[in-house]
């Protein structure tokens, strides 16, 4: 995939450096950019619904999510355009916040990172969009189609919302999933059609 400079490829890049960056060399940087949605008011904290998508718990969740934008987050982005990009990854990474922000808003111990929710709300945009894309996960030997992908992703996210370990936002991914499903159906209803015609 050859890749021209574009927001997509900016948020991919300041994404990967800024969580590399909390990891491996500044790790009071990620504690500065959780969400925390006692605090976000209280203290007003208003900075870190977007800081929090900017970094990750580990190598491992820093690596999914960039693998998933990397399959679909440019492909996305040339079918839509840069604007609507920007506009669904925001939107995916606020709404998704909200969800988290009335479930703990009472909770002082809660905090939470993870671009997540963006991630989530581009994958099912572009599924609906490139319902015959697929990609490869190692060690699996073979094309996994985009929507199979897509249900094993909220299929693993209800699990691990339920049994939850670190600061990773699993709670976000359903949130961002229907942001990008309804995001399409506003700006391009015709996607479904095709969608319809691949599944069915």
């Amino acid at each position: 995939m050859s890749l021209q400079l574009s927001p997509a490829l900016i948020v991919f890049v300041i994404t990967i450096a800024t969580s590399l960056i909390g990891l491996f060399g500044n790790p009071k940087l990620i504690d500065r950019c959780l969400f925390r949605p006692y605090w976000f008011l209280r203290r007003r904290q208003y900075d870190t619904i977007v800081s929090s998508g900017l970094v990750h718990a580990d190598l491992m969740h820093l690596i999914f999510n960039m693998m998933t934008f990397y399959f679909f987050g440019f492909l996305l982005e040339q079918a839509i355009g840069s604007t609507h990009f920007m506009v669904l990854y925001i939107a995916g990474l606020l709404i998704s916040h909200l969800g988290t922000y009335i479930k703990q808003k009472n909770n002082p111990e809660y905090a939470c990172l993870g671009a997540s929710g963006a991630i989530s709300a581009v994958l099912f945009a572009a599924i609906v969009f490139f319902p015959d894309q697929s990609l490869y996960i190692i060690p699996i030997p073979v094309p996994i189609p985009a929507p199979l992908f897509g249900i094993g992703y909220l299929a693993y996210t209800w699990y691990a919302a339920r049994n939850p370990h670190g600061r990773i936002n699993h709670d976000a991914h359903l949130g961002g999933a229907i942001t990008g499903l309804v995001y399409v159906a506003l700006i391009e209803p015709s996607a479904y059609r095709y969608l319809f015609a691949n599944l069915f």
